[in-house]
């Protein structure tokens, strides 16, 4: 007798929601965590439609505990009166030792925490959080030359 097919579980199988594409050309990304998202309903809904926008999204450490603001997830097309607000803070979700080593770099170093990407691994909401310092702008116009020489460079190899 033949066993019934079952459909294959890939593990950390990742959806990705928003990226932050302005984030690794504006900061140096120094260390980077995954942290979880505390959610409500309609948000959870809302992102699976893909209404996210991090691109203006940044951590704050404050007593102790992480957060994210400024991260907007569109309301909930059939959420009625039940529906969240956009842009509220929201709590991540890290270990203590994380978090303590955040804190340090945050207050200390003066770092910022940059969200990279947000995504559902195995039908959980994450974010991709990244320590980064600021660039300066020939910084930037440095990382810019160097991405040009990178494309001429395969350029020339793929037209030989």
């Amino acid at each position: 007798m033949a066993k019934p097919a079952t459909p294959e579980k890939h593990e950390n199988e990742i959806q990705s929601i928003a990226r932050n594409k302005r984030a690794r050309y504006d900061y140096h990304i120094l260390d980077t965590w995954e942290a979880g998202i505390v959610l409500k309903g309609t948000e959870v809904k809302s992102l699976r439609e893909g209404k996210a926008n991090i691109s203006d999204a940044y951590g704050i450490i404050k007593d102790g505990e992480a957060y994210l603001l400024n991260l907007h997830i569109s309301p909930y097309e059939r959420g009625g009166y039940s529906n969240h607000e956009p842009e509220r803070t929201r709590k991540l979700l890290l270990h203590r030792k994380e978090i303590r080593r955040l804190i340090g770099a945050v207050e200390r170093e003066g770092l910022t925490l940059i969200p990279l990407e947000l995504y559902f691994k195995n039908g959980v909401a994450k974010v991709a959080l990244a320590l980064g310092k600021g660039k300066k702008l020939h910084d930037k116009r440095e990382t810019e030359r160097a991405r040009d020489a990178e494309r001429e460079m395969s350029r020339a190899v793929r037209s030989r």
